[in-house]
């Protein structure tokens, strides 16, 4: 295998750790980008820079040959919006055409299933589903990953390939108060009373950076990618987590009205919505869609490959236990 120059953004994050560290024992040379120049492990280097600036995004993408694209903000608070369309949109656009301006050959491009994969029904939904548009509407995060990620298709050329890869919710060890496994957090807590409504998708974080390492020479340019380890119903997901920390499963399910209750009552839950859930209003109403997506194009394409869910499971709780990530103690097994 090529050894090749790669400049990554978002390489702090959950998932950009697990790709530097896949591609730097590879043999390939990791340049990170950081706004605030926070190191990066495995990173031959660290430069301070800020995707929205076009005159810092040229100067560390000269030589490069792919540049990763994975910077990004995940909130839900109204309040971020405009933060979330200028990172997501303004610098992906800024970004992808710095790329383009010094010649680096492809793009890869993290996304997230929520472009595509939302439903208020049970359905598979796959890469030619069509757009949820007025379910994306009602969040910034999901609206503003979706134009980015249009923009970024919509750049590919001959000679500048951008290729989308959509993970769904990402789990596994390494993000221990992060956002992204606070379904887990929360329910070692024992703060879920009740199973949510809806469905849930998820994906080990390392299957996902193996995707992005495969990315890098697979997949067509124009194309995105959905990438998922497990698509269940949130009250299978939470008898799953108690499998494997014998733990109590929530006793009960959270009836489907719920949904149109709390969107009746606009004002309620928006600082928690009380009932015994320590989580608002918004949690709530997107726990009672539907996630799930086929990622049967990514494991035809890409080669893409996952472990059993309950491995994932499993590992992200003993990663916060042991962390102390949760308000209890680790028990003397995790799902042994």
């Amino acid at each position: 295998m090529t050894s090749k120059r790669i400049v990554i953004t978002g390489a702090t994050g959950f998932l950009g750790n697990h790709v530097v560290r896949k591609l730097t024992a590879q043999g390939h040379t990791i340049i990170a980008v950081s706004r605030r120049g926070t190191p990066v492990e495995g990173a031959a280097e660290v430069v301070t820079g800020d995707v929205t600036s076009r005159e810092q995004m040229e100067a560390v993408l000269q030589g490069a040959d792919v540049y990763i694209h994975g910077a990004g903000l995940v909130s839900f608070e109204p309040e971020d919006a405009p933060l979330l369309y200028k990172v997501h949109v303004v610098g992906t656009e800024v970004a992808l055409a710095a790329a383009k301006a010094v010649g680096v050959k492809r793009v890869v491009y993290i996304s997230t299933s929520g472009t595509v994969a939302l439903s208020e029904t049970s359905q598979m939904m796959d890469e030619t589903s069509p757009t949820p548009r007025q379910l994306i509407q009602k969040w910034a995060y999901y609206r503003t990953k979706l134009y980015a990620e249009e923009h970024a298709l919509a750049q590919n050329e001959d000679g500048f390939e951008v290729v989308a890869l959509n993970p769904s919710l990402l789990l596994g060890p390494g993000d221990v108060k992060g956002e992204s496994v606070k379904s887990v957090r929360m329910f070692l807590d024992g703060e879920i009373p009740a199973s949510p409504p809806g469905g849930i998708s998820f994906v080990d974080v390392r299957d996902a950076a193996n995707a992005v390492v495969d990315a890098l020479d697979k997949g067509e340019g124009g194309q995105r990618y959905l990438l998922a380890g497990g698509n269940m119903p949130f009250s299978a997901f939470y008898q799953r987590l108690a499998q494997v920390t014998d733990r109590e499963p929530p006793s009960f399910r959270a009836p489907t009205m719920t949904k149109r209750f709390f969107e009746f009552l606009p004002g309620l839950g928006k600082d928690g919505v009380g009932f015994g859930f320590n989580v608002d209003r918004v949690g709530l109403l997107q726990a009672c869609h539907y996630w799930y997506c086929d990622d049967s194009k990514a494991r035809g394409v890409l080669g893409f490959k996952t472990r059993d869910p309950n491995t994932t499971l499993r590992d992200t709780c003993a990663d916060i236990l042991w962390a102390g990530g949760s308000r209890f103690a680790p028990p003397e097994r995790v799902g042994t």
